[in-house]
């Protein structure tokens, strides 16, 4: 067990500093992926140590044992999936994978299983950055929920957790990275309505516009009226009310 801490505790530092070089790099690229105009601003500023930048998942093929399969259909369009995890596999990187291959422009999920370590974030406000709690053991992962927007016309995972230690006692925050063992079980639902995240200057993270999200699909369905957003092919309907109304 000891030897595995200590590859797991490699692997957090090791990544840490892939993303802060990714942080101040990937600006003089020209890169445009998911989120990534908000991790090329992030880049004008040093990382500290132990903390790592709000910034996309741009990490691909890191959770192979990935199953997926559609349990649920609804006629409005909303659709859910079991999705198991296997020994090995990195959460956020197969979600992300995931998320992309569906076209999901909106949704959210829940899970439960164990993890061979983890790293989750508190966020400080005056670095623009999260604090890294570093799991370097064997937990069960209690809880983990998280939603689904389109950053820059791609999704975007956001996640927070809580895992349990031999003892009982609990640590969670926002999810950076998680290595599934043995399982994974996760629920997830997809939803119709695009709903977009834009860049916050403030605080440099993309948070959920529902304003942007209303202008996006009445430009896309041209059947907004009155400040309302309507589902497509619902239109019609609600104009025959208001004639009525009137």
């Amino acid at each position: 067990m000891k030897t595995t801490n200590r590859n797991v505790s490699n692997r957090w530092a090791s990544k840490s500093s892939r993303r802060q070089w990714l942080g101040s790099g990937l600006a003089t690229c020209g890169y445009l992926a998911a989120g990534g105009l908000a991790l090329a601003k992030s880049g004008d500023m040093s990382v500290p140590k132990g903390y790592t930048r709000p910034g996309p998942v741009t990490e691909r093929g890191q959770a192979p044992g990935l199953q997926a399969r559609l349990i649920t259909q609804n006629p409005g369009g909303e659709k859910t999936y079991a999705m198991i995890f296997a020994k090995g596999d990195e959460v956020l990187s197969g979600l992300t994978e995931f998320a992309g291959r569906e076209k999901i422009t909106s949704g959210y999920f829940t899970a439960i299983g164990a993890l061979q370590g983890a790293r989750f974030g508190w966020f400080d406000r005056a670095r623009k950055a999260y604090r890294d709690i570093p799991i370097n053991e064997q937990v069960e992962l209690i809880s983990l929920i998280g939603d689904v927007g389109l950053v820059n016309g791609a999704p975007q995972i956001h996640a927070h957790g809580a895992v349990g230690f031999p003892d009982g006692h609990l640590r969670g925050g926002h999810l950076l990275e998680a290595i599934v063992w043995p399982t994974l079980e996760v629920f997830f639902t997809s939803c119709p309505t695009p709903l977009i995240k834009e860049h916050d200057e403030e605080t440099d993270l993309s948070l959920f516009d529902l304003k942007s999200s209303t202008r996006q699909q009445s430009d896309d369905s041209g059947s907004s009226r009155n400040g309302l957003l309507l589902p497509s092919g619902v239109s019609a309907d609600f104009e025959l009310i208001q004639n009525k109304m009137d």
